[in-house]
């Protein structure tokens, strides 16, 4: 009967260690095939992606509206020759009626109330081109709103109120006299590159405000 060869501590030493990273490179490869199974699965669309897709969209819905810039010496309109139109686009009862009343204590003309069509996540200030001025001197009042183009026919500026809405800006911090200047918003895009959006004209009510 033959004796099993016997070896030395520094072999056996030499044996676990190998054992153990051969554990080790399974486990990596056994994790980074599951990881490569979940990227393909979230990729085809099979599996929905582990992180909230509401955040992107926000971030992409305001970063795809091109806004427009205006000339480096356009003053504030009149508060009282702005026409508004406010549009709740919030889901929340009762926004456009708030915001119209804000609207009109700080002097504004507002012509109607409303629901827009889709809901939206920010303030939108949305004019044509010869009332971008009047639609600059109303985005001065909120936080963060984004200025659009479109091709509206009436000399109106709407206001689409979305689910961020917090409130106007305090008037003292407006800072809009008649001798001040509207800058143009970070990131503008001059007028005549911008493709203003077809928007149907809204049929808003103002008895029923959304």
């Amino acid at each position: 009967m033959s004796t099993p060869e016997r070896q030395t501590p520094r072999e056996r030493r030499r044996r676990h260690e190998h054992e153990r990273q051969a554990v080790v490179f399974g486990l990596i490869i056994a994790v980074l095939a599951v990881i490569a199974v979940g990227a393909l699965a979230v990729y085809t669309g099979a599996v929905d992606p582990p992180f909230d897709k509401q955040f992107f969209a926000k971030d992409d819905a305001r970063s795809q509206v091109q806004q427009p810039c205006i000339p480096d010496d356009t003053k504030p309109v009149p508060y009282e020759k702005v026409k508004v139109d406010v549009l709740n686009a919030s889901g929340e009862i009762g926004v456009a009626k708030i915001t119209g009343n804000m609207l009109t204590e700080r002097g504004f003309t507002v012509v109607s109330l409303g629901n827009a069509t889709q809901k939206l996540d920010y303030i939108e200030i949305s004019s044509n081109k010869k009332t971008l001025a009047a639609a600059y001197t109303v985005a001065a009042q909120f936080d963060s709103p984004v200025i659009a183009l479109d091709d509206r026919k009436a000399g109106t500026v709407s206001v689409t109120v979305g689910s961020d809405f917090q409130g106007m800006i305090d008037d003292d911090d407006v800072g809009l006299t008649a001798d001040s200047t509207l800058k143009s918003v970070k990131g503008c895009v001059p007028v005549d590159e911008i493709t203003p959006e077809h928007v149907p004209t809204p049929t808003p009510s103002a008895t029923k405000a959304g």
